[in-house]
Parts: C-alpha cells; structure tokens; sequence
C-alpha cells in the first residue's frame, strides 16, 4: 500500500526571539503559501497536519481553506529545541552549532535538544500517520530542521548539507510502500508561479 507524505517547510517569517511558536508569515511568506496551495491542489491531499507553530499551520491554511480540510496539530512536529532559556548561540556561530548537532547526533546544548531526541519524537508521530491514515496522501506543515532530521530517519543522505540546500518554502514528496521509503521529489522550486 502506497502513502505518500509532503513535507512542507514553512514559508518565510521574521525571527523574533520569545515567539517561537507564534510568529507568523512575511508577507513574501504568504504570497508564497498561496504558491503552496496552488502546487499541491493537483496532488488529491486528503489530509492535512502541521507542527503546532503559526509559521507552519499558516503555510498550508490556504489549503486546508480550499480543500476544506481541517489541519490536525502535531505538538511533536515543532522545530527542535536549539537551547534552553539563559543559553544562546551567537549568530556568527549558527550554522556552526547546527552542523556540530548533525555531526555528534547525541550531543545537545543547554536546554535544547539531541538530533536523536528530537528525531525520535517526530518519528514517532509520523509512524502513528502512517498507519492511522495508511494509503492517504498527507502533507504534513513542518520546520527545516526537524524536517531534515525526520528524512534522514529513512536515508541518512538528508542529512547538514541537505539542510542548509533547503528553502523557504520548500516542498518534497516522499512516497512509502508499507512504511519503506521508494522516493524523494522536490516539488518546490522557485520558478512556481
């Protein structure tokens, strides 16, 4: 039985510290959600389910709108927890500190979480959709980060480098026959009109 899973990393949104959960979408943010909505009402979607974080739910609301499908949130689908309150990693050392957590998959700074940690959790909810909603077709609204760690459970190649090549938005397409990954498409490209 085939079910497929699109992923959909948020479109664009201005950090804002403290607000990890509620910041929304700029406004080239939503231009591009409608460029979401638009790609995936060809693919026949029948369910929609998204981190709980605005930036993802408001990507792909346009679509639950027109399709008319309720978007279920995923406590465990949120981005992964960089650090904790009182920690903070300097900007200057961002990308550095990301690929150190790729690279030592146990290893997490103050607070946050282990690549391992917060793989598990999202798999977790992925494993309960594919089963609850076996041969569906699911987009699920998601982060880079916990959307590079949730592909990598199934091919280590997703791995720092496929993480930073992402975009904003950005959209793959995995196909599944009985839980086994068969394919990866990029649907998302920034020439979609």
């Amino acid at each position: 039985m085939q079910t497929n899973l699109y992923f959909v990393r948020h479109a664009e949104s201005v950090y804002a510290a403290g607000a990890e959960r509620t910041r929304g979408l700029t406004e080239q943010g939503k231009q591009d959600a409608g460029r979401v909505r638009n790609l995936l009402m060809g693919e026949q979607i029948e369910i929609l389910v998204s981190s709980p974080y605005e930036r993802a739910a408001a990507t792909i609301r346009e679509l639950s709108h027109v399709l008319k499908i309720e978007v279920i949130i995923e406590e465990d689908l949120r981005e992964r927890q960089l650090t904790g309150e009182g920690y903070e990693i300097k900007s200057e050392h961002f990308y550095m500190s990301k690929q150190k957590l790729y690279e030592e998959w146990d290893f997490s700074f103050p607070g946050g979480e282990s690549s391992s940690q917060a793989q598990k959790r999202a798999v977790h909810v992925l494993n309960k959709l594919m089963n609850e909603f076996a041969g569906k077709r699911i987009v699920v609204g998601t982060h880079g980060d916990i959307m590079a760690l949730m592909m990598n459970y199934f091919n280590p190649r997703y791995d720092y480098d496929f993480w930073r090549s992402t975009t904003m938005p950005d959209i793959y397409k995995l196909e599944f026959a009985d839980k086994k990954l068969q394919e990866v498409t990029r649907l998302w490209s920034e020439r979609i009109i």
